[in-house]
């Protein structure tokens, strides 16, 4: 018993060297953004609407030009300490991108490119640093997501025409690459990526159930068989019964 303490204390110290040295972990600077009450209704560059009702909340960041990668980099999480500013309050942060901090002029340029840059919400930056601080060094690195519940699939665009669906509630690698959609009357079907998370197909969808495949940057794929019924509406959110 004694022995297995030891071990757990072992790594625990182990752990905080590492993160307290910054090993395994990437260079950029965080600023903040908006107000509590504004930030989470706001649509974001990844598509993913009233970040409160889609379960992110403020736990969110908006990344810089490099970061942000077109977009495909959305759903993927973070995390986050402060290093090397008077301001630096001890401990991190995870939160999951879900916005695009675009590129401007002048001093304050933090997001152009090649800069790495998070414009975190407010609440999140006041966890790792003072709000007088402004902006702060921080280290940082990619971990797996952890959400509540299945992969989520909002139905959008005209279903006689085309389908776009935004994706999110993702968890493991978070940021999806590649998506499939099975109506009952047809094949799998290669989706393209639209904008964000969205992802589209063409052919009409009306009055079919559906299944989705869903690749996510790490490779790994699952599958929403019949996640859909065949009297979906538009703007209707169904969850998978699985996650990454």
């Amino acid at each position: 018993m004694a022995k297995s303490r030891f071990i757990a204390g072992y790594l625990a110290f182990m752990a905080l060297l590492i993160v307290s040295s910054g090993q395994g972990y990437d260079d950029a600077h965080a600023t903040f953004y908006g107000d509590i009450k504004g930030v989470g209704t706001m649509e974001g560059a990844c598509g993913y609407g009233n970040l409160w009702e889609q379960g992110y909340g403020l736990e969110t960041t908006a990344l810089s030009t490099v970061l942000f990668d077109n977009g495909y980099t959305c759903g993927a999480c973070f995390e986050i300490f402060c290093t090397n500013s008077q301001w630096c309050k001890p401990g991190n942060i995870r939160v999951t991108a879900t916005n695009f901090c675009p590129p401007s002029t002048g001093s304050a340029a933090w997001c152009n490119p090649p800069l790495k840059h998070f414009d975190l919400t407010e609440p999140m930056f006041l966890n790792i640093a003072e709000y007088k601080a402004g902006i702060v060094p921080v280290k940082f690195r990619r971990v797996a997501c952890i959400k509540k519940g299945g992969v989520k699939f909002q139905l959008k665009g005209n279903p006689s025409n085309w389908l776009l669906v935004l994706v999110f509630n993702v968890g493991g690698a978070g940021n999806v690459v590649n998506m499939k959609v099975k109506g009952q009357n047809n094949n799998w079907v290669q989706m393209t990526r639209n904008w964000g998370m969205n992802w589209q197909a063409g052919g009409s969808w009306q009055g079919q159930g559906m299944s989705f495949q869903v690749t996510t940057s790490d490779g790994k794929t699952i599958e929403a068989d019949n996640v859909v019924p065949s009297s979906w509406q538009l703007w209707q959110t169904f969850e998978a019964k699985t996650n990454f």
